[in-house]
């Protein structure tokens, strides 16, 4: 139960995380085959005219010239990565929040904005995910295939439905964060205090000076 929990908590971080090293990947081979082949014609040339340097080159070479889909899945992953990290950013508290004036007010006070604030973000999150849901089922039904992709079997679907997925994580988290202002274990949405944090800095930062 432990492990499944520790999972939940950190479930943002290990998608982006595969993520960004997929993207890190594919861009680094398309890269180095786009370039490396120069090489080994360059030695084939050098050598006069190896034949089994150039047919190296020329292996290379067709293995980047057949990597059109690189861009393409690269540029869908990314999107995927945002919306993952809008789920992560709420679950974090990494969002910038302009909650100088509520904090002011009566913790009392503070619940219950906190608690409009989250309902609003809920009402917010659920319509996108509804909406978005009823587009991918729109694109599922048409079953049209992804630029560059379409060929390998990946549709317009396959990447679209990060869309309700991504807002039904958003309304999940946000959830979590109503349940705790309920019960009292925080009063707002626990968005980051910029100005407490630079206060912070600041007082590590002045017995160094």
């Amino acid at each position: 139960m432990n492990a499944l929990r520790r999972v939940w908590e950190h479930f943002e971080e290990g998608f982006i995380a595969f993520l960004l090293a997929a993207m890190t990947l594919i861009t680094f081979v398309y890269v180095i085959l786009n370039n490396f082949y120069t090489l080994f014609y360059w030695l084939g040339d050098a050598f006069g005219g190896n034949e089994f340097l150039l047919a190296i080159g020329d292996s290379i070479l067709d293995m980047a010239q057949a990597m059109t889909w690189s861009n393409a899945l690269t540029k869908a992953l990314f999107g995927w990565l945002i919306f993952f990290g809008l789920a992560y950013g709420v679950r974090t508290a990494g969002h910038i929040g302009v909650d100088a004036l509520v904090k002011l007010a009566p913790r009392g006070v503070q619940r219950v904005i906190g608690v409009i604030a989250c309902s609003a973000c809920l009402g917010y999150a659920g319509l996108i995910a509804v909406g978005s849901f009823d587009w991918v089922r729109t694109l599922f039904i048409a079953g049209i295939g992804a630029e560059d992709l379409g060929h390998y079997g990946v549709q317009q679907w396959h990447i679209g439905m990060i869309v309700p997925f991504g807002y039904a994580m958003v309304f999940i988290r946000f959830l979590e964060i109503l349940v705790r202002i309920l019960r009292n274990e925080q009063t707002g949405l626990g968005l980051a205090d910029e100005a407490a944090d630079a206060l912070k800095i600041n007082e590590h930062e002045e017995p160094k000076q």
